[in-house]
């Protein structure tokens, strides 16, 4: 059941999922990694449809270019993660506030993605010096 002894280097393994579980004596970075202990829930695409005010077939073509991601479950239905709304809402805004079309708000957004991870490892980093790191 578990892949290493308790505590060994502060992971152990859980039995369900078998997700890593950080134990709270044997962390030593500044920064804890949480993991979820139950899974999100999985919203069907009428709920998606209804939070977002969209119709299905449209999510489904979302879907089929790649916007929004999405998984199917037993019976062959899709479910989407409970930020799929968000994410429908955001790709509306690209479309009526740009006139972008749906190729190019996939590349906006995977370029707004990775903005956000970049500014996430600036704030990481602590304050900004005053003298510029090239000097």
């Amino acid at each position: 059941m578990n892949d290493r002894p308790a505590g060994a280097a502060g992971i152990r393994r859980a039995g369900v999922g078998d997700r890593p579980v950080r134990t709270g004596t044997d962390i030593t970075s500044s920064t804890a990694v949480r993991y979820a202990l139950v899974p999100a829930p999985r919203l069907s695409l009428d709920a998606v449809a209804r939070r977002s005010g969209l119709h299905p077939d449209l999510i489904r073509r979302f879907v089929a270019l790649g916007l929004v991601d999405a998984e199917r479950d037993g019976a062959g239905r899709l479910v989407f993660d409970p930020t799929a709304p968000a994410v429908l809402a955001r790709i509306q805004r690209l479309r009526s506030g740009l006139c972008l079309n749906y190729a190019s708000i996939g590349l906006v957004l995977d370029l707004l993605d990775r903005i956000s991870l970049l500014e996430a490892a600036l704030r990481g980093r602590g304050p900004r010096s005053e003298t510029p790191p090239w000097t």
